[in-house]
C-alpha cells in the first residue's frame, strides 16, 4: 500500500533548511541514541554551509547519494531516508571491503505521527528508495539496525529485508545487525 497524500521524491539542493530541521527532529526522537551515530547537540552546532553541502550532495541528479523525502500536501516533510552508493572494492563505514556495488540505507526517520499509519508513509518511502537504487543499476541494498531497536527491525523485515548474519560492532559493546534486500534481474 502506498500513500496517496504524500509525494515521495528526491530532495532539491535549495531545501537545506528543511533537511536540517528534519534531521534535528530525528535526533530528538526517544530512540535516536539507537538509530543515529550523531547527537542533537552536535548536529545543531553545524554551520549552514555544512547543511547546504550535505543537502546538495544528496539531491536530485546526484548518483552517489540520494535523500528521498515524504512530503505531505501541506509541505511538511513526514520523513526521509538516504541511500549511499557503495562501490565494489571500497571500504564501508565499518572498514570492510565492499564486495559489489550496492546501496546502503541510512538516516531513516519518519515522524511519529506517520509511523504505522494507514497512509503507508514508511513503506512508500522505502519503495521510493529501492526504486531509485534499482534505477541506477544496483542489485542489493542493505541497512544496519541496532540490536535493541526491535520496532525498526520488525518493519525492515516486513518490507522484505532479510538478515545476512553480519554485524557491526558499536560503542558500548552493542551491535548493529545487517539486513539486505536483493533484486534478481532476469
Amino acid at each position: 500500500m502506498t500513500s496517496t497524500t504524500h509525494v515521495f521524491r528526491s530532495i532539491r539542493p535549495d531545501e537545506w533548511r528543511q533537511a536540517k530541521q528534519l534531521r534535528l527532529d530525528a535526533l530528538r526522537d526517544p530512540v535516536a541514541h539507537l538509530a543515529f551515530l550523531e547527537t542533537y547537540d552536535d548536529a545543531a552546532a553545524k554551520s549552514d554551509a555544512f547543511w547546504q553541502d550535505r543537502t546538495s550532495g544528496a539531491a536530485v541528479g546526484v548518483t552517489e547519494r540520494q535523500q528521498i523525502v515524504a512530503e505531505g500536501p501541506d509541505g511538511v516533510w513526514a520523513g526521509s531516508v538516504t541511500v549511499l552508493v557503495e562501490e565494489a572494492g571500497a571500504r564501508d563505514p565499518f572498514g570492510k571491503v565492499v564486495e559489489r556495488n550496492q546501496g546502503h540505507l541510512v538516516a531513516v526517520f519518519v515522524r511519529p505521527e506517520y509511523r504505522g499509519s494507514e497512509a503507508g508513509v514508511t513503506r512508500a518511502l522505502f519503495e521510493a528508495a529501492l526504486a531509485w537504487s534499482w534505477g541506477i543499476g544496483l542489485d542489493r541494498v542493505r541497512l544496519f539496525v541496532h540490536e535493541k531497536n526491535g520496532r525498526a527491525e520488525a518493519f525492515y523485515r516486513k518490507a522484505g529485508f532479510v538478515p545476512t548474519g553480519e554485524t557491526a560492532p558499536m560503542p558500548g559493546g552493542t551491535g548493529e545487525l545487517e539486513l539486505e534486500f536483493v533484486i534478481t534481474r532476469g
